[in-house]
C-alpha cells in the first residue's frame, strides 16, 4: 500500500461518525480493502477461551433473555477489543452498513443531519457540522454536547446506539438538547433531516478588497479537480492574496489533501509517513500548482482535522501561508479498512502522520501562529455567506478569525533588516 494512495484517517479523540441516513457514518475513511482471514495469532488459544467462557454464561443465566442477541454481543466484543488498544477516535469497528455507509461518503452521497460527532468521556461531542447542512444552519458548533434525542438521556450510551437515534430520511425531525462547551447554557434544537450535498470548494471575493476568500469543507473525491478550477478563477479575479479556509473540515482522502496542498507549494514535502519500526517515508508536493506564488493566510479551528491539518501543516512548516485561529483537533494516523466475513470491518492505524518538518499531529493537533479565538455565540463567515455582504457588513461580523487573516494579508511586507545601500 503507498501512503499516496490512502484516504485520511480521522480527528482527535473519540469514535467519529458522520450522522446520516439510518446509520453512523464513520469520518474520514479508509484506506485498503484487506481481509483478516485467518490471521488467529499464534498464543491466543488461551483467551479465545476465556471469551468462549464468558458467551457460554452469558447465554445460559443472563436473565434479560430478548437482550441476549449474537450478533449484538459479537460486535460489541469486537468493538471492545479495538477501543482497548487505546486508539481512540481512529481505529474501530464498522458494522455492514457502517462500512456501506463510509463508502457513500467518499462519493459525496448521504442524508442526515450533517453533523460529525465523537463520543469523548461518556459525551456525545460535537467535532463539525458540514457546510449548508442542517446541523449547520441550527448554529451547531465544534465542543457541542448531546445530551438528549428526542428527549432521551443519551450520556453514557454507545456511540452507534446514539447515531441510530438521531438519524433518518430526509424530510423527518428530531430534537436535541445542546449543552454549549463555550456558553455551559443548555438550549432544544429541531432539525429536519435532509440529503447533504457537498459543494467541498467555494469562494468569494472578499467585499471591498481584492482579496479571495476560499474554502474547502472536506477532502472526499474530486476535491482537487474543483480546488484547482476555483484557483484558476480567482487569478482571472486579479486576487493579491488568498485566505485559504480549513475550518470545520473534517478531513477524508489522503491523496486528495496531498494535491490539494501541492496547489500552493513548489517543492519540498506535504508530509512525512511513519511506520510501526519507526521509518519515516516522505510524502512529496506534486508539481504544477496554479498558486504557489500568491500571498496565503490559512484559518483553522478546533474542527480542522486529518487531511485538514495535513495542508496545513504543509503550508506551515516551510511559511508558506501563517495560520490563524485555533489549534487543531490532532488526527495523526493512515487507517486502513480490514475487512471480516460477515461485510463489517476494522479500520486500524498502521502508519502515523508527521508535517514535514516532522512535528507530529497525533493528539497534538496543529498550533496557529496566529492565536484567535472566535466568541462562542459567533458562527465562522464562509464564502456562500459573503455573496451579498457589503465591505461594512463583513467588518461588523464579527467573524475575528476571518478579519485577522484578512489584515495579515493587508500588511505591508517587512522591509529586511540591514545598512542601506
Amino acid at each position: 500500500m503507498k501512503p499516496q494512495d490512502a484516504p485520511a484517517g480521522i480527528y482527535g479523540s473519540g469514535t467519529l461518525m458522520i450522522l446520516t441516513l439510518g446509520l453512523g457514518l464513520v469520518g474520514g475513511v479508509a484506506l485498503d480493502r484487506l481481509a483478516g482471514v485467518g490471521l488467529e495469532p499464534l498464543g491466543a488459544s488461551s483467551s479465545f477461551r476465556l471469551m468462549s467462557e464468558a458467551w457460554g454464561m452469558i447465554d445460559r443465566y443472563y436473565v434479560d433473555r430478548a437482550a441476549v442477541q449474537p450478533e449484538k454481543m459479537t460486535y460489541g466484543a469486537i468493538g471492545g477489543m479495538v477501543d482497548a488498544l487505546g486508539d481512540t477516535g481512529h481505529s474501530r469497528f464498522l458494522s455492514p452498513a457502517m462500512v456501506k455507509a463510509v463508502h457513500n461518503l467518499e462519493r459525496n452521497k448521504f442524508q442526515g443531519i450533517g453533523a460529525e460527532i465523537q463520543q469523548k468521556a461518556g459525551h456525545l461531542v460535537i467535532v463539525a457540522p458540514m457546510d449548508d447542512s442542517p446541523a449547520q444552519r441550527a448554529g451547531l458548533r465544534p465542543g457541542d454536547i448531546i445530551l438528549r434525542v428526542n428527549g432521551r438521556e443519551v450520556t453514557g450510551l454507545p456511540l452507534d446506539q446514539v447515531v441510530e437515534e438521531i438519524s433518518g430520511p430526509a424530510g423527518t425531525a428530531v430534537t436535541l438538547t445542546i449543552l454549549s462547551a463555550a456558553s455551559g447554557r443548555t438550549r432544544q434544537v429541531t432539525l429536519v433531516r435532509a440529503a447533504i450535498q457537498i459543494h467541498n470548494v467555494t469562494w468569494r471575493m472578499l467585499p471591498g478588497t481584492e482579496i479571495a476568500h476560499l474554502r474547502i469543507a472536506s477532502f472526499n473525491e474530486g476535491v482537487t479537480q474543483d480546488l484547482r478550477q476555483a484557483l484558476i478563477e480567482i487569478n482571472k479575479n486579479g486576487a493579491a492574496g488568498i485566505i485559504l479556509d480549513l475550518r470545520d473540515n473534517p478531513g477524508g482522502l489522503l491523496n486528495e489533501a496531498v494535491n490539494s496542498a501541492s496547489q500552493f507549494l513548489k517543492t519540498g514535502d506535504v508530509l512525512l509517513v511513519k511506520d510501526a519500526h519507526g521509518r519515516e517515508t516522505s510524502v512529496p508536493v506534486k508539481p504544477g500548482g496554479e498558486a504557489t506564488d500568491t500571498p496565503l493566510a490559512v484559518l483553522v479551528d478546533g474542527g480542522t482535522a486529518s487531511g485538514a491539518e495535513i495542508m496545513a501543516g504543509a503550508l506551515q512548516d516551510p511559511r508558506r501561508g501563517r495560520l490563524v485561529g485555533e489549534t487543531t483537533i490532532g488526527t495523526g494516523t493512515v487507517l486502513s479498512e480490514f475487512k471480516l466475513s460477515d461485510g463489517s470491518a476494522l479500520l486500524l492505524a498502521i502508519e502515523e502522520w508527521l508535517t514535514p518538518d516532522g512535528h507530529v499531529i497525533w493528539h497534538k493537533g496543529v498550533t496557529p501562529d496566529i492565536v484567535v479565538k472566535l466568541p462562542a455565540e459567533v458562527s465562522p463567515v464562509f464564502p456562500e455567506a459573503e455573496r451579498t455582504l457589503t465591505a461594512d457588513e463583513l467588518h461588523a461580523s464579527r467573524d475575528a478569525q476571518l478579519l485577522r487573516a484578512l489584515q495579515s494579508l493587508q500588511q505591508p511586507a517587512a522591509k529586511p533588516e540591514g545598512k542601506p545601500l
